[in-house]
């Protein structure tokens, strides 16, 4: 069973060991530097959401929620609205159906409104992870045409 848990003092060290695979690691920020990017976002005036991803006992993966501002580039879409700005299942876990679950259950988790009303969720992605596009349109996702940061395409889905 997949959950979404609270970063604590006891579970951080474990979560900055997760990594993607090498040639993964252009398309996601480390975990540390996600968590780094909460605590100035929340100082900021945003509003971050970080969860361990755990199936069952064991920790999988990592994801960045934010609410409304991002601290970067956004699009037209971000105000009053979700976007998973941070989503990873470590490189040992991957290919074993996580990266769905764990989408479910954020999706799930989103549609509770945890820190506002809103219609979307967004996501960026890098034009080359054809994995992270493919996940995501299989939940409902589709493509803006938008394109922020340079190089991220941005898909969104109503909630």
């Amino acid at each position: 069973m997949i959950s979404l848990r609270k970063i604590t003092l006891e579970n951080r060290r474990e979560l900055f060991k997760l990594k993607v695979a090498d040639y993964q690691s252009r398309f996601v920020a480390t975990n540390l530097s996600s968590i780094a990017s909460c605590y100035i976002l929340d100082s900021n005036g945003g509003c971050p959401l970080p969860f361990a991803i755990y199936a069952n006992e064991e920790m999988v993966g990592f994801v960045m929620i934010v609410y409304g501002i991002t601290g970067y580039e956004v699009p037209n879409i971000a105000n009053n609205n979700y976007c998973i700005l941070r989503f990873m299942i470590s490189e040992q876990y991957q290919k074993q159906g996580y990266g769905k679950k764990a989408m479910r259950k954020i999706l799930e988790h989103l549609r509770t409104f945890p820190a506002g009303h809103a219609q979307y969720c967004w996501i960026p992605y890098v034009d080359e992870n054809i994995v992270a596009k493919k996940l995501y349109e299989s939940f409902g996702f589709c493509d803006t045409g938008e394109v922020i940061n340079d190089n991220e395409h941005v898909t969104v889905l109503k909630l």
